[in-house]
C-alpha cells in the first residue's frame, strides 16, 4: 500500500511523499516562487538550502516547467522564508531543522 503520491527533488533527485517537499510553480511572469497548491504545471524541491540552490541552478526550473523560467526575484532569504511557511506544519518543516 502506497504511503500517498510521491515526487522527485529537483535538487538531489530523490524521490520522496509529496507532503515533504516544497512545490515551486512559473508564474506568469515567467518568475517562480514557491506555492501550496497552487493550479497547473508545479516542481517539486526537499526543504533544504542545498536542494533549493541545486533547483535553482544548472536548467532544472526551464526543464520543469517546459518553457523559459527566471529564478526568483526574491532574494535567496526570502526564497527560504516562503519555502518555510509553505512546509510549516508540514512533515518536511523538520527538514529545515536538520540542515
Amino acid at each position: 500500500m502506497s504511503a500517498g503520491p510521491e515526487r522527485t527533488c529537483l535538487g538531489c533527485r530523490q524521490v520522496r511523499p509529496k507532503r515533504m517537499l516544497i512545490r515551486l510553480v512559473r508564474g506568469a511572469d515567467g518568475r517562480v516562487r514557491a506555492d501550496a497548491a497552487g493550479m497547473g504545471r508545479g516542481a517539486y524541491v526537499c526543504p533544504t538550502e542545498e536542494c533549493l540552490r541545486q533547483a535553482l541552478s544548472k536548467g532544472r526550473l526551464g526543464h520543469a516547467f517546459k518553457r523559459p523560467t527566471e529564478p526568483p526575484a526574491d532574494s535567496p532569504a526570502a526564497m527560504r522564508a516562503a519555502a518555510r511557511d509553505v512546509t510549516r506544519g508540514k512533515e518536511g518543516d523538520r527538514l529545515w531543522q536538520d540542515a
